[in-house]
């Protein structure tokens, strides 16, 4: 493999602002939940685009909106998605968003539905929309180095296999990819309960370890406010306890696994934040829940992402190719048709962590070039947006 002398390559679509993007979407994205059934209308008109509905958008305030707005935004910056219509039923936030995603350069239009209603709204941005499409399809790769990639990771499901071998995998691909300037982020801020002083002592400095340990303790203090008795069946869950996980500090050590054994993270992220020092490892503040966490990463503008899972989970992104390796057996037989990557031969002694990474790297950059995941294959689109609290 070219790792060995650093001469990984692959296959990317250069976008407007210098990013690279593996997928070439052009996206109908609503504001609020009011305007799905319109997005929905301009994706089944035009053939080749793809609605991102979601439940939420009307009278957030404070953070919580500030939240929805970053994700909006991201996920239509992503460098995946060459061009955006963006529709709302208030003209002022559908601009901001426009407004905000036009700051990559990439085409983006708007279309407030209030005054309008929905049958001219749709008309008009299925217009657009089809516009954007030939555009877009003419758009081709172009060879990339590796240091231009943005990988994020979670895993879910998880169950011993999970800590022995898949996360352990994920974290040999960014012990290796680390030092050629790859972006890559974890996250799960609940998921890290009781290695969370393992996890602060991977900290790049001391301010970025006091930054990590401050986050987790705000989300400690919001579980202990809304939580009942205790956390069973939500961490861990019934799969983890199924599969042989029976406390979150099992669970939290395996999940630690990802980030390999010597890099270190350089900053902690808000959710949905975009990154800003450069290459290396980040941690996001984000929900343990698999389809809230990859929404997130891929509104911060990672573009490929890794996710071991032990019992079989089904996650997929709309935006983000979800590559899922498992080293479950059960699992990979059983389910097979969820599973990029088969690691199971870790436990069996029939590879070693180090050909598991390699293999992984492989199956990365094949599916950066244009293979599509299995997740993909499934129609697996799963976009959730992360709500802090009750709006007004």
């Amino acid at each position: 493999m070219a790792l060995r002398n650093g001469n990984l390559k692959f296959q990317g679509y250069r976008r407007e602002n210098g990013r690279v993007g593996i997928r070439n979407h052009v996206i109908i994205l609503p504001l609020d939940d009011l305007s799905n059934a319109a997005a929905e209308a301009v994706a089944n008109n035009i053939k080749g685009t793809l609605a991102l509905p979601h439940a939420y958008g009307r009278l957030q305030f404070g953070e919580d909106l500030e939240l929805h707005f970053r994700t909006l935004i991201g996920t239509g910056s992503s460098p995946n998605v060459a061009a955006c219509v963006v529709i709302g039923i208030e003209p002022g936030w559908t601009g901001r968003v426009v407004d905000g995603i036009k700051k990559t350069g990439k085409p983006v239009a708007g279309f407030a539905i209030e005054g309008n209603g929905d049958l001219m709204t749709i008309a008009h941005a299925s217009r657009q929309a089809k516009e954007f499409l030939h555009w877009a399809s003419e758009k081709q790769r172009e060879t990339c180095g590796i240091a231009e990639l943005f990988v994020s990771t979670k895993c879910g499901e998880s169950d011993t296999t999970s800590g022995l071998a898949s996360c352990p995998t994920v974290g040999n691909l960014i012990d290796k990819l680390d030092p050629l300037g790859v972006t890559t982020c974890f996250g799960e801020t609940s998921e890290i309960t009781g290695a969370e002083k393992v996890c602060a002592s991977r900290a790049a400095s001391k301010e970025v370890a006091e930054k990590f340990m401050k986050t987790f303790m705000a989300y400690q203090e919001m579980i202990e406010r809304h939580k009942t008795s205790d956390l069973s069946e939500s961490q861990p869950t019934k799969g983890n306890i199924a599969g042989g996980l029976t406390t979150i500090e099992e669970k939290a050590f395996g999940n630690l696994q990802k980030i390999g054994k010597k890099t270190k993270f350089i900053d902690v992220l808000k959710p949905a934040e975009a990154p800003a020092k450069g290459p290396g490892l980040y941690f996001m503040d984000t929900s343990s829940a698999a389809a809230e966490c990859v929404t997130l990463q891929a509104a911060a503008g990672f573009v490929v992402h890794l996710f071991p899972t032990g019992q079989g989970n089904v996650i997929g992104n709309p935006i983000e190719p979800v590559i899922k390796l498992t080293a479950n057996p059960k699992t990979a037989r059983e389910m097979s048709e969820h599973i990029d990557l088969d690691v199971s031969g870790i436990l069996k002694r029939e590879m070693t962590l180090d050909e598991a990474g390699d293999r992984l790297i492989d199956i990365m950059l094949r599916t950066c070039n244009g293979r599509l995941t299995a997740a993909e294959a499934l129609g697996h689109r799963e976009f959730v947006m992360t709500k802090l609290y009750p709006s007004a």
